[in-house]
């Protein structure tokens, strides 16, 4: 859990701003149309001023900016470059375009800028309801999970007039996370062609946050046809040089089925999406909730209370409300956890043991009563998931499934086969196989046509870790594993000492092949899911 009071002043602000080539290359798309009113709606100190004045001195600007000290830097930068119509108002930009959008009256040419990248937890409560505004103008669909820079870009689009350009500098998330669904809908609707221009390394030093450029044209008449969306990477810098029309009318664009829902589809070549098409209309590939089951492990609301090593359990005398459990990656180095891995564990002083109390007979004992006392000088208590419950130490929905699957992978998601019947936390999911075997799911669930789906249907943040939900695991492609034979204890060796890689090469050949795919195929699933991995694992250039 990310606290409010933990966060730097300059997150809490999204306070990254723009470096002068890319505001420049954003400002040059934009005046290709030649445009007369450019709105900036969070300008900070005004970079993208410079090529504005270099491109028509004489263009209308209304800029916005909260801070009131940025804003008279940007309104000193704009009389210092010669602009003869710049408007800084030092105030909340949503605020004011939630009712210049039920005015309906006043468009702007194009639209430029680098929105705050803020956590809609982390917004005063004012900016906070401006942001739902927005979403509910527009008649988009609102989550509280969503970001301030998706409200930013909602509001922009909608300002533009038909034909109008938008350029933006946004996070690389705008591709795969779900609170922005609503808003890759809206431009979808909105825009005659959409193109992402994605680097290979990552272009803001000192955050993890990877960004991309945006850069969108409205449709000149509602309804018409899209083009859709294309992505064009680059490395470095060298693409500053190239002139940003061309670049935009040369990316090959992707449209229909494949641009619903996430855009991830749109990094593939069409080989690799023909075949993925192939294998689920031949029924090849089954989806995940089609075969499994998933569940949300258990949910302690304090699991370092809950989840301790054995000198705890030791030094309380908890020995009689301990069960095993697992919950980390360092847990699981393969794909079993038995009672050899377990012991392993404990060893190294992991918190192997689950604490649950049942319920408050466990006050008439003096260990678990001490125990109890200690949970609550830490106030832990008084923590929403445990003040929720009676008693608030007696940890709801415990149970243990065959096969577990953690949260978040480095390089690709994994099954495990839970021998142990260990319990799993939150950081893990609980999975049922409801048409095969356990050892069959968890064998058949590792190779390069599951692994690349995972990429197309996970997100990842700040430092390229793969996140799965349970909607998003349930809709994970899996081979038909009707003729697999689970050699388990060979792949769970495989993944301790091989590289992920080299595990899906293999797994591709045993499982994969099963289903009549050739080397070619294999290699071509096997491609896709290299170049998103390596895409989501980039590095700060």
């Amino acid at each position: 859990m990310n606290f409010k009071e933990s966060q730097t002043e300059q997150k809490l602000r999204g306070g990254y701003y723009t470096p002068g080539y890319l505001a420049d290359f954003l400002v040059n798309w934009v005046s290709g149309t030649h445009p007369e009113r450019v709105l900036e709606p969070s300008c900070g100190d005004g970079a993208f001023l410079s090529q504005l004045s270099k491109d028509n001195p004489f263009v209308n600007v209304l800029g916005f900016e909260l801070d009131a000290k940025e804003a008279s830097k940007a309104r000193r930068h704009a009389k210092n470059l010669g602009l003869k119509d710049v408007t800084i108002r030092s105030k909340d930009f949503l605020g004011w375009a939630t009712a210049e959008i039920r005015n309906g009256t006043r468009k702007f040419d194009a639209v430029v800028g680098n929105p705050p990248f803020v956590r809609y937890q982390y917004l005063p409560a004012e900016f906070q309801e401006n942001s739902r505004d927005i979403f509910r103008e527009l008649g988009c669909k609102f989550t509280k999970h969503t970001n301030a820079w998706v409200p930013f870009v909602l509001s922009s689009i909608s300002l533009l007039r038909p034909g109008g350009r938008l350029a933006m500098v946004v996070p690389a998330e705008i591709i795969h996370v779900t609170h922005a669904q609503s808003l890759r809908d809206y431009l979808g609707a909105q825009c005659s062609k959409i193109v992402i221009i994605d680097p290979e390394k990552l272009w803001f030093t000192g955050t993890l946050q990877g960004a991309v450029l945006l850069l969108a044209e409205k449709k000149k008449e509602s309804g018409s046809h899209s083009k859709g969306l294309g992505v064009h990477r680059v490395k470095d810098r060298e693409f500053v040089r190239i002139n940003p029309e061309r670049i935009f009318k040369d990316t090959p664009t992707i449209n229909g089925k494949t641009l619903k829902g996430k855009w991830t589809h749109a990094f593939l070549d069409d080989r690799t999406r023909e075949l993925i098409d192939s294998l689920v209309d031949r029924r090849l590939a089954d989806r995940f909730d089609e075969i499994a089951t998933v569940d949300v492990g258990i949910v302690t609301g304090a699991n370092k209370y809950f989840l301790v090593d054995d000198q705890t359990v030791k030094k309380f005398g908890l020995k009689n409300w301990v069960h095993p459990m697992f919950g980390r990656s360092e847990h699981c180095p393969g794909i079993v956890y038995d009672s050899d891995q377990h012991s392993e564990n404990a060893k190294k002083g992991n918190p192997t043991n689950f604490l649950w109390f049942k319920d408050s007979s466990i006050l008439l004992n003096d260990s678990a009563q001490k125990y109890v006392k200690f949970g609550e000088k830490q106030e832990l208590h008084t923590r929403y998931k445990c003040r929720i419950r009676e008693p608030w130490f007696s940890v709801p929905s415990v149970y243990a499934t065959e096969v577990g699957m953690l949260k978040r992978a480095h390089h690709s998601p994994r099954l495990i086969l839970n021998r142990m019947g260990a319990f799993t936390t939150d950081t893990a999911y609980r999975i049922r196989a409801k048409a095969f075997t356990a050892e069959k799911l968890v064998f058949g669930f590792i190779n390069a046509l599951t692994a690349l789906s995972a990429e197309l249907e996970g997100r990842y943040y700040g430092g390229g870790v793969l996140e799965l939900v349970p909607s998003e695991i349930e809709r994970l492609l899996i081979p038909n594993l009707s003729g697999v034979d689970p050699k388990i204890d060979e792949l769970d060796c495989n993944v301790r000492n091989l590289s992920m890689d080299d595990v899906l090469e293999i797994q591709s050949k045993s499982v994969l092949a099963k289903l009549g795919l050739s080397q070619n195929d294999c290699d071509v699933l096997l491609g896709g899911w290299k170049k998103l991995r390596d895409r989501r694992q980039r590095v700060e250039s």
